[in-house]
């Protein structure tokens, strides 16, 4: 089997290796990249790993479409030849890592442990900050080990999946959560999985983008999500913008909604030592560690200069000041949720 991680970064050449070597790791035998306007060497970086072989990287400097900069790039990765061949399908991000808990901790594993699933929902576990503040050149899933506990109730949002599916003409189109475009007349053999290995019902096939909270949904697979790093590393995240609303500046809504560090999880370091292989594999090529450690000097002048401009420094005071976020009880949730439902209603009704 074929396995296609299709990847969309702007200015994250200083992580970009680490997450390469992992995946290449746990089964991903190739990987799209796309580079959006980048002023750290990213995509000279991306360049370099086609010349070597490991990435195929197409500029995605724009103009964008109305969904944004992922959007754009995954309307493009459905005409090209490496989706259309690929054989398994799964979008990512930089700060997702996927983490396979069955068997040898392999893509191959994942599919021996849910052999009729045609897509696996991958429920991300969000790993807090954990009280970091300086950006360090250190690999990130060894760094970060503190994580949202196993069962969240609130926000839905650490409830949010990444969908790998087989690439059997079922969707049309890759998409940020799940694909898309699919055909009507395959959907009723689809066989959706998620990553606790229970079967989902059907509306998972067309609309879904996040897994029943509230109860466990890690048993075979996550995916490790790293949405915030050290406070350096969100100031600049906030510089950068979002991948699919660019133009919406990150403050402490998305921090609080992130930030929790209530358990260890360092299940992950069961594939550290093949990752580490993969990565001193990289790091040997002279151009890409150069590259690297040119993207660290980066973003460490790049988090002075913003240190120079207000909105930036006042987001990164706020952020010394703003304690890890306590997890929501399942009574508090139900409350909330039971308004939404009621203010759902009233926008209804009022419409």
């Amino acid at each position: 089997m074929t396995h296609l991680a299709i990847l969309c970064v702007r200015n994250e050449a200083a992580f970009l290796l680490e997450w390469l070597a992992h995946h290449r790791a746990i089964g991903f035998d190739n990987v799209l990249v796309f580079s959006n306007d980048c002023d750290d060497g990213t995509d000279s970086m991306l360049d370099r790993l086609q010349e070597l072989g490991h990435v195929t990287h197409v500029r995605n400097d724009g103009p964008y479409d109305k969904g944004g900069i992922q959007f754009t790039a995954l309307k493009t990765a459905a005409k090209m030849e490496v989706v259309r061949e690929a054989q398994w399908i799964l979008p990512l991000d930089v700060d997702e890592f996927v983490n396979i808990h069955c068997g040898d901790h392999s893509l191959t594993a994942l599919h021996t442990a849910l052999p009729e699933a045609t897509a696996i929902t991958l429920t991300w576990r969000l790993f807090g900050n954990a009280g970091q503040v300086r950006y360090e050149d250190r690999p990130v899933t060894e760094t970060f080990t503190r994580a949202a506990p196993a069962v969240m109730h609130w926000p839905w949002r650490a409830a949010m999946f990444k969908t790998l599916y087989r690439n059997d003409g079922t969707y049309a189109k890759p998409g940020v959560h799940r694909p898309r475009d699919p055909d009507p007349a395959r959907l009723e053999q689809a066989r959706w999985f998620d990553s606790h290995g229970r079967p989902l019902p059907d509306d998972f096939k067309t609309r879904r983008i996040f897994s029943n909270f509230g109860r466990e949904n890690h048993g075979l697979a996550q995916i490790n999500h790293y949405p915030l790093g050290a406070m350096e590393t969100y100031v600049l995240k906030a510089d950068r913008g979002r991948a699919v609303h660019s133009d919406h500046m990150l403050g402490l809504d998305y921090w609080v909604e992130r930030n929790f560090s209530t358990e260890s999880d360092t299940s992950i370091m069961a594939t550290a030592e093949a990752r580490g292989r993969a990565l001193t594999a990289l790091m040997a090529d002279s151009q890409l560690a150069e590259l690297h450690a040119q993207a660290v000097n980066w973003r460490r002048a790049r988090f002075d200069a913003l240190m120079q401009r207000e909105p930036f420094r006042a987001l990164f005071g706020r952020l010394l000041m703003t304690p890890p976020s306590r997890p929501v009880t399942a009574k508090a949730a139900r409350f909330m949720i039971r308004h939404a439902n009621l203010a759902r209603q009233s926008e209804a009704g009022e419409s």
